[in-house]
């Protein structure tokens, strides 16, 4: 089975007014398979939106894309270069569920008018009545009712809104839907209804794949299949979500379940620590590894090389301490940085 997504060496920087660069994501790969929930998680800053917005085609300055490249069913192309992406790459292959979603509604107009907007940005000869009678079946295929469609915003509560964005992000039937932190602000039951809203778009194949990005960890080992675990805009560790969980191999991994509440009965019942120190300034990245001032296992090397992201046990791990333990050769060498 071949991935539907495929992101190669991305790197994306923000420009300050001073000329200096923070280096918001720097040599992401990773790859999407049909049918899969892919989470992302990290601290506050680690790159986890910039990326979101990398890949939907929404970066806009200061944010600036230095390198990367973007595939999909062979067709590739350098995201330096993504306002030259096909037209029907946006909206019909990628789709972004923003964070915050629940403010991406025009206060001004009725769910339907908003709905007939979205799809003529893309289809702009569709017929009113038609587009209006997609997103009326859409909605009941996701057992939203019809009257929706005749509100305003401010007639929804805040998670019946955040489900009507979901359903308008994918009126097209993308095949990736990019979820940026789409659980953020709300209550646990509206939490509940999105993450079933998202998964019974995948169970009907409206869309092919989910991009799910959170820093709640026990959500996305509920949700997600595989997890990337983001730190200082690298990911350090990537694998199938019970491997994860149940066995970290990263300290940074590691150190984040450590710091929070997963709902798995082999890590119940344990202490709750906080990871110390702080995340770095990502103006003048520290040296190497950058977890490594955070670190209790950190080597010397971890002070001078950046570590690959190197199979182990079918996932992947950036971690000179993880590779000596697990005698492990990397098969390419570290960099100085």
């Amino acid at each position: 089975m071949q991935p539907v997504l495929t992101v190669e060496n991305v790197e994306a920087a923000y420009r300050l007014p001073n000329a200096q660069e923070v280096r918001a994501v720097d040599g992401v790969s990773l790859s999407v398979m049909p049918g899969e929930v892919l989470g992302i998680v990290g601290e506050s800053g680690c790159g986890k939106s910039t990326l979101a917005s990398v890949l939907a085609f929404t970066a806009r300055p200061p944010l600036r894309i230095k390198a990367g490249t973007l595939a999909f069913d062979g067709q590739r192309v350098p995201l330096t270069e993504s306002e030259r992406v096909p037209s029907d790459w946006r909206g019909r292959l990628i789709a972004l569920l923003p964070q915050g979603a629940m403010n991406s509604l025009n206060p001004t107009l009725r769910i339907r008018d908003f709905a007939l907007d979205v799809l003529r940005a893309h289809e702009p000869n569709v017929d009113r009545r038609v587009a209006v009678e997609r997103a009326r079946e859409r909605l009941q295929q996701l057992s939203l009712p019809p009257r929706v469609l005749d509100s305003y915003p401010h007639q929804l509560s805040g998670g019946m809104k955040q489900r009507v964005v979901a359903v308008i992000s994918t009126l097209l039937n993308p095949r990736i839907l990019i979820a940026d932190e789409p659980t953020s602000a709300l209550d646990v039951s509206s939490q509940r209804a999105l993450v079933h809203l998202l998964l019974e778009l995948l169970e009907r194949r409206i869309i092919t794949s989910v991009l799910f990005i959170s820093h709640d960890l026990p959500l996305l080992s509920n949700v997600a299949d595989q997890i990337a675990v983001m730190y200082a805009g690298e990911i350090v560790e990537l694998g199938a979500t019970r491997q994860i969980v149940r066995t970290p191999q990263h300290p940074y991994t590691q150190a984040l379940i450590r710091s929070t509440l997963v709902p798995e009965r082999t890590i119940q019942g344990r202490r709750i620590e906080g990871i110390p120190g702080q995340p770095p300034d990502l103006r003048k990245p520290p040296p190497g590894c950058r977890f490594h001032p955070r670190c209790p296992h950190a080597m010397e090397r971890c002070t001078r090389e950046r570590p690959p992201l190197e199979l182990i046990d079918g996932g992947r791990v950036a971690c000179w301490w993880v590779f000596e333990r697990l005698r492990v050769v990397p098969s390419r060498e570290g960099s100085d940085a």
